[in-house]
């Protein structure tokens, strides 16, 4: 049996930039790992020919046929001889939430096959592998603080220390459809490199880093602009809304405070 972790990612700003030819949008991102993980265990299974998955933890909510763990398996089996498998996935990262989680377990599944079954892939070749499942997957091969561009499975490294910080974040219980969030966002060129933007002191960020999705998602979910607005008064030296919602998160010079409106949401404090 091998036991893997995969953990959740926030975005530090995220601006959409315009829609591609492939239906796809040309974004600018920067992911910055996170160490809340789900844990996801992948053994050979002995009683059936079938793959199977199974979960506990916080509910799936889609279609076992359209989770992004059996189309890792099933991209690796087109090209490798792999034996049928018994995964179990236990939730841990809100689904929904902008935090990268089933993107997550995806990549840790091509990672954890490869180790299993001495596959010999390449981070280049893995990368491949990620980017053909869905835009956040690639991410989670490098699994590092990163600069994302085109459709965000193009990167730069970036030098991004948050050690020391605190974070709290927060999910309402909103699920935000990614497509959803597209469609109503509006794509427009950048007028600056958030590349350059990430380098300057974090108690600047709150006036220049933005995400293009807050906008209408704030106006279609007014408690999660409420999140956000409550991050500012209890200290927060930044706090933005992670990939197309629904969770936010707040970064703090010292351990905050739970305010009372957080204390029936999801919520996490970390020490980054």
């Amino acid at each position: 049996t091998m036991v893997v972790y995969p953990n959740a990612k926030i975005n530090i700003g995220l601006k959409v930039l315009e829609k591609r030819s492939d239906g796809f949008h040309n974004i600018e991102t920067v992911f910055y790992p996170l160490e809340i993980h789900d844990i996801l265990e992948i053994e050979d299974n002995l009683l059936n020919s079938e793959d199977e998955l199974s979960s506990s933890g916080l509910a799936l909510n889609t279609d076992a046929k359209d989770n992004l763990i059996l189309k890792a398996v099933d991209l690796l089996k087109k090209d490798f001889e792999i034996p049928p498998l018994r995964i179990h996935i236990h939730k841990q990262i809100p689904l929904g939430a902008g935090l990268g989680g089933g993107s997550s377990d995806a990549a840790f599944t091509l990672l954890a096959l490869n180790d299993k079954f001495d596959l010999m892939l390449s981070e280049k070749e893995l990368l491949e592998y990620a980017s053909k499942i869905g835009s956040d997957c690639a991410f989670f091969i490098p699994n590092k603080p990163k600069f994302a561009f085109g459709r965000g499975i193009l990167f730069e490294d970036i030098e991004l220390d948050l050690k020391s910080y605190h974070l709290l974040l927060v999910k309402p219980d909103i699920h935000v459809d990614t497509k959803l969030a597209y469609s109503l966002v509006k794509a427009q060129k950048a007028t600056r490199s958030l590349a350059l933007d990430i380098l300057i002191p974090i108690s600047e960020w709150k006036e220049i880093i933005d995400n293009d999705f807050e906008l209408p998602i704030f106006s279609k979910y007014p408690q999660i602009k409420m999140i956000k607005e409550k991050m500012y008064e209890n200290g927060a030296l930044f706090s933005l809304m992670s990939g197309s919602g629904s969770s936010v998160y707040g970064i703090f010079k010292d351990e905050p405070r739970i305010p009372k409106e957080f204390e029936n949401l999801f919520h996490v404090k970390l020490l980054l």
